[in-house]
């Protein structure tokens, strides 16, 4: 008989005897996944997504993951001379950088979270969004004023796509009971004459996450999700609430459009949408099997 002490081994066996309701609520359904940031860069935060992403297949769930790698991009771009330009704080994407774009994307960091996932015993498939014509897009614009005339100018912002349509038929085909893929993609979008264009990721999975019915889209960011005026964090919102808290400065900078992604998603038919602290070792299990959660959940 071991000596162990059966403390330890007793409350695993009650965390995952609690985690049975959670795990039959999310049987058979689809889960989106913005895989960037901290936890695609720190090397114990992969391996651990890496088995959780395994985890939730073997438990009924359909991952399915889009990333980011704007480091990565910005790296490159430093190391082969290719000056970016900004506008009102913006990347412009030319013909050049966009190369490189997708190059990245497309290549050596979609590529390592398809063979992170393998290891850890899944069955990831690599893929775009100009894949199978996954992801059309038109061309994005914003819009800043002149300071001094008040005139509203348009700012081109180059090969930056805004999701158009999402065709997700090759998506469930990979994400079937027959096969058991887990699809991984790259944010890139194809306009209607084949061009080739950046999407940002929060705005790709979002727009992917509608097209799916699925119900969660998890956005995993560096942060421990929104925090209101006193920095503590906003367990739950309404998706109606976003505007006043952008319009108030409660969310600020990067936080604006992934919160916007996030409502965007859950008038479209997604079950909820949850801006995730990806810092946090087995942040999607936290999420999806307890109660407790591990971030601001949109609904």
């Amino acid at each position: 008989m071991s000596d162990t002490p059966q403390i330890p081994a007793q409350f695993t066996a009650e965390t995952l005897s609690e985690a049975l309701p959670y795990i039959q609520r999310y049987d058979r359904q689809t889960v989106v996944i913005k895989y960037g940031g901290h936890a695609m860069v720190d090397e114990a935060l992969s391996e651990a997504f890496a088995r959780d992403v395994v985890l939730l297949k073997h438990l009924g769930v359909n991952p399915v993951i889009v990333h980011g790698g704007g480091p990565q991009i910005a790296s490159l771009l430093d190391r082969l001379s290719i000056k970016s330009e900004f506008r009102d704080g913006l990347r412009v994407t030319d013909d050049a950088t966009m190369e490189v774009v997708e190059m990245v994307l497309s290549g050596p960091i979609n590529k390592s979270i398809v063979r992170a996932i393998n290891k850890a015993g899944g069955k990831a498939v690599g893929l775009s969004g100009s894949d199978a014509d996954m992801m059309r897009v038109t061309r994005a614009t914003r819009t800043t004023r002149d300071p001094d005339s008040h005139v509203e100018q348009v700012i081109d912002l180059g090969y930056v796509g805004e999701p158009e349509a999402v065709d997700v038929a090759v998506l469930k085909l990979l994400t079937n009971y027959d096969h058991d893929f887990i699809p991984v993609i790259a944010p890139v979008g194809v306009d209607a004459d084949g061009k080739r264009y950046n999407v940002n990721a929060d705005t790709a999975a979002g727009a992917i996450a509608s097209a799916l019915g699925a119900m969660r889209l998890l956005l995993l960011t560096d942060v421990a999700g929104v925090l209101d005026g006193k920095k503590e964090l906003i367990r739950e919102l309404q998706a109606d609430d976003v505007p006043a808290l952008v319009r108030e400065g409660v969310a600020s900078g990067g936080m604006i459009p992934k919160l916007e992604t996030a409502a965007s998603a859950v008038k479209n038919g997604v079950g909820g949408a949850v801006i995730l602290d990806g810092r946090a070792k087995h942040a999607l299990l936290m999420e999806l099997f307890t109660e407790h959660g591990a971030g601001t959940i949109v609904l």
